[in-house]
């Protein structure tokens, strides 16, 4: 009998991931919208900038078809290192982030999750290969490809114009 081999994801649309409930997000339902991408950490400098400026962000151009979609990743500095209801509970009573929050995950290495090595797969230069802190993000555009990868030190409010750009609006 011969075996069947998976199917190589050619878009963001082909993953399904668990959510921080443990629920299976079927990522073919952010088909047509344009997606920001974020490993996230709760004890990292970076944090408070970076959740202000995500729901920001997101606030503004939810409606518009943006979602952001948060992965703790507890890898750098063990800067994540609470349960998944934790996390959650976390970004959304003090930063009050309505965005989804996805299952702890690890961007790099032997257990890195098949979204972030389709992500880091792209042509980005000297941003590419793994990924080096908590905060980097991906911006994706409608039909699931990575069009934009950013440093851990990169204010969401700077690639606002991105946004605008990949959603037709700039």
């Amino acid at each position: 009998m011969a075996s069947q081999t998976e199917k190589k994801p050619e878009s963001v649309c082909d993953f399904t991931l668990k959510d921080a409930k443990g629920n299976d997000v079927d990522f073919s339902t952010y088909k047509g919208k344009v997606l920001l991408i974020v490993n996230v950490a709760s004890k990292c400098g970076l944090t408070n900038s970076n959740y202000t400026e995500l729901n920001q962000i997101y606030e503004k151009y939810k409606d518009q078809g943006l979602e952001i979609l948060a992965f703790p990743c507890n890898q750098f500095g063990a800067q994540e290192p609470g349960s998944n209801d934790e996390i959650v509970d976390f970004a959304c009573t003090r930063f009050k982030s309505e965005f989804p929050i996805f299952d702890k995950i690890e961007v790099n290495g032997e257990n890195e999750s098949p979204l972030y090595k389709f992500l880091k797969a792209g042509k980005w230069g000297i941003l590419g290969g793994d990924i080096q802190w908590n905060f980097a993000k991906f911006l994706v555009d409608k039909n699931g490809q990575s069009a934009h990868r950013y440093y851990p030190t990169t204010s969401p409010l700077t690639i606002e114009r991105d946004v605008k750009v990949l959603l037709g609006i700039a």
